[in-house]
């Protein structure tokens, strides 16, 4: 794709992303997140883009199966251009978080973007490595489901079934689309190094560590909050029930 082409890409998918939050905040907001608004938009225009963009990498490999085979020269209009409306997506909740959070609220997230948006830029602007970037953009499909439970704990729905089971969906998702690609995708990095200029292999590396990193973090988090948390929960009540 041409320079030009990009660039409208990534800057109709930034206004594309505007128009959602936009569109977000005149549907109805759950009592509970109503002294949080900005934090409910936005984790809900996250979801979009997750459930857009989750289901687009699939469908990249699905219509263009070759792509498959050499994740750096091989890719298709359709998958460049999944690659520029995550960038264009991600630009915009850079300057969302900005200007509407505290920076050191924050700050983990705006130096995740700016790792992706640098890493998909090379990628865009070369037409290089299009495919690992869509494998990278598989992690979206477990973000469905890590978006949906942020949007429930707002909506004080923590406790419902339905929180429960998209809990263990998360959890399975989290292991499978995240943890598994990740691990996959520095495999993959260090097994074709000869094949990647030194400054790509170094961008590549130190963004899946830091990416790595970041996720075993949340992983923890998860875990203790959905899961730990209620099983200490479960143990108190026993001890109360015994008292009684």
């Amino acid at each position: 794709m041409e320079l030009n082409s990009v660039i409208l890409t990534i800057g109709s998918s930034v206004s594309f992303f505007k128009l959602v939050n936009y569109g977000i905040g005149k549907l109805p907001i759950a009592e509970t997140a109503q002294r949080n608004a900005w934090k409910w938009k936005n984790i809900s225009t996250s979801f979009v883009h997750s459930l857009l963009t989750g289901v687009w990498s699939v469908l990249c490999f699905c219509i263009h199966p070759q792509m498959a085979e050499d994740l750096i020269e091989t890719y298709s209009v359709f998958s460049h251009a999944l690659v520029s409306v995550s960038i264009g997506y991600f630009i915009y909740d850079f300057f969302d978080m900005v200007m509407n959070q505290k920076v050191t609220h924050s700050w983990e997230l705006l130096f995740h973007h700016v790792v992706v948006i640098t890493c998909f830029g090379i990628s865009v602007l070369t037409c290089r490595y299009v495919g690992f970037a869509v494998v990278a953009l598989l992690v979206e499909i477990n973000s469905i489901f890590l978006h949906l439970r942020q949007v429930l704990r707002m909506a004080n729905l923590a406790k419902s079934t339905f929180y429960r089971v998209n809990s263990m969906i998360n959890l399975g998702t989290y292991v499978i689309f995240r943890i598994n690609t990740l691990a996959w995708m520095t495999r993959w990095l260090v097994l074709n190094r000869d094949l990647i200029p030194l400054i790509s292999y170094t961008i590549g590396s130190v963004g899946l560590a830091i990416m790595t990193v970041m996720n075993i973090v949340l992983f923890y988090r998860l875990m203790r909050s959905d899961f730990m948390k209620s099983s200490r929960e479960k143990e108190v009540r026993k001890e109360k029930e015994k008292e009684m």
